[in-house]
């Protein structure tokens, strides 16, 4: 059910998506009308979160059904030290065709009745509040003069980036997320000299009712989005081999990529920006992985051209890698929920040239016989089919292989490829099964699989 706006981007970004999903390609085969009604139904949903939060369990510390008991355990303590008289259904269940993930589903929208006093939060918080998050206080832009512990507050988020920090009101476009309870007083979250922490307002009347994960079993549990966990078993890691994961950060992909090799061989994490090294770090510590190094480098200059380099670490010889990685830095547009993108065309359009460069490091890295994965987290042609399309025309030595599991649907007409290799890519397209199925006879499972993220996987055997 659509409550919020269709996603707010510039007028030029709007039209720049709309000849993507209105090509040529796509006009024969689906026509003008379902074309531009799939395009209307994708503003739509990506300013809305996805039907279910999907939970990656960490498998190789203990079965899934043991984490899926002790997660129960731990969600049912939260709601009773809930503050909310609300009870909430708890529903966990295990993903049919993926053996790590758990799926809980998400209520919402739920009839929640706005109040007087409010506060606005960041786009940033109000994404994290709307998956079942708390309101933390460095997210808090405004708030009202006298707000004080226990005040009962009503969560709006800030659409255009216009409010400014410790305002009093706000007058701009937001978006009601719920209602929650003041965990601190305004003088505490805006008149410090030091960095602000902790919770500021604790939800407990979320338009979206999802369980919070914050300390919640941190070994055991990990929240990913579906497409996300998809990728690592489509890379199809195997003890004792040697995996590259070009652009690491967070983490995520990296630690799951170790986790199904059993902590055994060695998954080389490359990441350019210092800062988020340490998270990976803290991921791998967390989920008590040991066969991964991680390394600040800039991944287009991985590649070594002294062939009896006996250093461990980057750049690295031609052919050192069994797979690699290629979750590549994209333009971000299937991500989930996002009521409002300020970018314009020309960063939108940025990307396609960073990507090929590291697409020639990629393939440069990996042994003859080794398996290339390729990603994003967004919905252009440029950035997807295009750049396979690119691939194989750049790169005789490379062939698109079939994906286990294939869970998406087939690639998007509009790149000039055939239809056996559009059928060999996986796209995770929710316009398609938006607001289509009915949850009250639909499985989880199977909501799951079509109402995610917006994202890309296309796999490649170097011949």
């Amino acid at each position: 059910m659509s409550v919020f706006p269709k996603i707010s981007l510039r007028p030029e970004v709007t039209e720049h998506l709309r000849t993507i999903f209105l090509n040529k390609e796509l006009l024969v085969a689906v026509g003008h009308h379902e074309a531009e009604h799939r395009f209307q139904k994708l503003l739509a949903c990506l300013s809305h979160p996805p039907s279910h939060t999907c939970v990656r369990a960490s498998t190789h510390l203990a079965p899934l059904e043991e984490i899926r008991h002790r997660l129960e355990e731990e969600l049912k303590k939260q709601q009773m030290c809930s503050s909310s008289s609300e009870e909430v259904s708890l529903q966990i269940l295990p993903h049919p065709r993926l053996p790590d993930v758990l799926l809980l589903p998400v209520d919402g929208p739920r009839p929640v009745k706005q109040l007087s006093s409010e506060v606005v939060v960041g786009a940033q918080c109000g994404t994290a509040v709307l998956r079942g998050a708390h309101v933390f206080a460095p997210g808090i832009l405004a708030s009202p003069k006298y707000m004080k512990v226990g005040d009962v507050i009503s969560v709006f988020s800030d659409l255009e980036g216009k409010c400014t920090r410790g305002a009093l009101s706000f007058q701009g476009k937001t978006a009601y997320l719920g209602n929650g309870v003041a965990e601190m007083d305004r003088s505490s979250i805006f008149c410090t000299d030091e960095p602000v922490r902790g919770v500021g307002v604790r939800m407990t009347e979320p338009l979206y009712q999802s369980p919070s994960f914050d300390g919640v079993l941190p070994n055991l549990v990990f929240l990913q989005n579906l497409p996300s966990v998809v990728v690592g078993h489509v890379l199809g890691p195997q003890p004792g081999e040697r995996i590259l994961d070009m652009c690491a950060a967070p983490g995520g992909k990296t630690c799951h990529i170790a986790a199904l090799m059993g902590d055994q061989g060695e998954v080389v994490a490359l990441e350019r920006i210092r800062n988020k090294i340490d998270r990976i770090r803290q991921n791998a510590q967390t989920l008590n992985l040991r066969c991964i190094k991680t390394y600040c480098f800039n991944s287009t200059q991985a590649v070594s051209s002294d062939l009896n380099q006996e250093t461990e670490g980057p750049p690295f010889p031609p052919e050192s890698f069994d797979r690699v990685l290629l979750d590549a830095p994209c333009s971000g547009l299937g991500q989930r929920p996002n009521m409002a993108s300020t970018w314009s065309l020309k960063e939108i359009c940025s990307y396609q040239p960073l990507q090929r460069k590291l697409f020639h490091a990629a393939v440069r890295l990996l042994k003859k016989g080794g398996v290339l994965v390729y990603s994003t987290c967004t919905v252009t042609l440029a950035e997807n089919e295009e750049q396979v399309a690119w691939a194989l025309d750049a790169f005789p030595c490379l062939t698109l292989q079939p994906q286990e599991p294939h869970i998406g649907v087939e690639g998007m007409l509009g790149a000039g490829l055939s239809p056996e290799q559009l059928r060999l890519l996986q796209r995770f397209s929710p316009e398609l099964s938006w607001e289509q199925t009915d949850p009250t006879t639909t499985p989880l499972p199977c909501r799951a699989d079509g109402d995610t993220i917006g994202f890309f996987i296309a796999k490649f055997l170097k011949n």
